[in-house]
């Protein structure tokens, strides 16, 4: 194995932990509501505050990693990752539940950005987006662990045991970042990553960069996308999901563990199909996620009521799908990556970053006060609850491919993408 997978491997374990912190909320949330008395709307405000966290984190992280570099910045915070985990594990009550959830998604907040960085620094251009898929698909590997097998773990040593295993996991994968990581390849420069006469923002400043960004459409259509794609895909893998598959649809926690299982394959499959889709379009960034965004949509629209009535195998495939379109999403990366001048990467890629994760906070906690609205039953929230909820992401993904298909039908798909290929 090359030093540069080596470095992939080690950052990826640190994100396969950082993922199940991220999605474990669908699994442990009834013994949560068991254990601390919560409610539709608090459970809702601690999944999101994890997100809420993450995406403000996201606005002086991408600054420090261009400046200090990915390796420091991933192995100070997996350190604070560490400490979140061990707060929330042995939360008493629901205010130190929230604390550590708001830690995890501090200390997460820099793994993936932190990791693209670094490969932008080992990883042609042309290969950026394939490994980003890569990076990804590996992460998701935790939301794997987060579904069927989390439950099944709960059910044999309780929710806080098997939380406090996964703290001491986090250690461990935030010490091989710090021994084996390394920014720059052994020369010190980074001529991989860097396309030839790419020196246009040599003298740029940060202000410069960010007010750049600030005024540019396809900044803003990316965060857009990065919104509502994300929304729509963590109210399912992430929090409400598990509520609807438990309570809508009658099945056990395992079961629905299973069906949130189909998810996380699907995407795990689509993140690494996603090169393979970039070639068969022409190497079209635009084309592909537009396509498989919208796929994404016709597939989300089933939770608006018919999901309910499927039978287990097709509910499974929907899932599934799911799961592969929104693997699509992975390419605002390479989308904001090519916005700016190469040394300000992990600045544009931390600030479409921060738009995807206030997605999922906000869409979490708006379905959570949707859900609430209604009464609830013995046997928890009606259907009906579950269906108006989730057309809140739905309607907003549909909206934004409309205005992002609208501006590239008028202005040319890839006009003027000059350093993203």
């Amino acid at each position: 194995m090359t030093q540069r997978w080596k470095i992939f491997a080690s950052l990826a374990l640190l994100f396969i932990v950082g993922f199940f912190y991220r999605i474990s909320m669908a699994v442990v949330s009834r013994d949560l509501v068991a254990d601390l008395g919560l409610g539709a709307a608090q459970l809702g405000i601690l999944s999101g505050i994890f997100f809420y966290a993450f995406a403000l984190a996201q606005i002086p992280l991408g600054p420090l990693i261009d400046r200090h570099g990915g390796r420091r910045m991933i192995s100070a915070l997996g350190i604070v990752t560490t400490c979140g985990s061990l707060v929330f594990a042995l939360a008493p009550d629901y205010p130190a539940a929230l604390a550590g959830r708001a830690l995890l998604g501090v200390g997460t907040a820099c793994v993936l950005m932190g990791s693209l960085k670094i490969f932008t620094n080992w990883f042609s251009p042309q290969e950026f987006p394939k490994v980003s898929g890569f990076m990804i698909a590996a992460g998701n590997l935790g939301s794997l662990a987060a579904t069927a097998p989390l439950a099944y773990a709960i059910g044999l040593f309780a929710w806080r045991p098997t939380f406090l295993a996964m703290t001491l996991l986090q250690a461990l994968a935030t010490l091989c970042v710090f021994l084996f990581v390394r920014d720059l390849p052994d020369s010190g420069e980074p001529p991989l990553a860097l396309p030839p006469g790419d020196t246009a923002g040599e003298h740029a400043t940060l202000p410069q960069i960010w007010k750049a960004l600030l005024f540019s459409t396809d900044f803003w259509l990316i965060a857009l996308i990065a919104f509502f794609w994300y929304a729509n895909y963590m109210v399912m893998l992430a929090l409400w999901g598990g509520p609807y598959l438990m309570e809508a649809a009658g099945m056990t926690r395992l079961q629905s563990g299973n069906m949130l299982l189909c998810t996380s394959v699907g995407y795990i499959g689509g993140s690494l199909l996603v090169g393979k889709a970039i070639d068969r379009l022409g190497g079209s960034l635009e084309k592909t996620i537009l396509c498989g965004q919208a796929l994404l949509l016709v597939l989300m629209t089933a939770m608006l009521g018919p999901a309910t009535h499927f039978p287990t195998p097709a509910l499974a495939a929907l899932f599934f799908f799911v799961g592969l379109f929104s693997g699509t999403g992975v390419i605002i990366y390479p989308l904001a990556r090519r916005l700016v001048p190469f040394q300000f990467a992990a600045t544009a890629m931390t600030g479409v970053n921060f738009f995807l994760l206030m997605g999922a906070a906000v869409m979490q906690h708006i379905m959570g006060l949707v859900i609430c609205s209604f009464p609830r039953g013995p046997g928890g929230y009606p259907a009906g609850a579950y269906h108006e909820a989730f057309r809140v992401p739905v309607c907003g993904l549909g909206i934004t491919l409309a205005l992002f298909a609208l501006r590239k039908t008028v202005n040319g798909f890839d006009a003027g993408q000059g350093r993203g290929r």
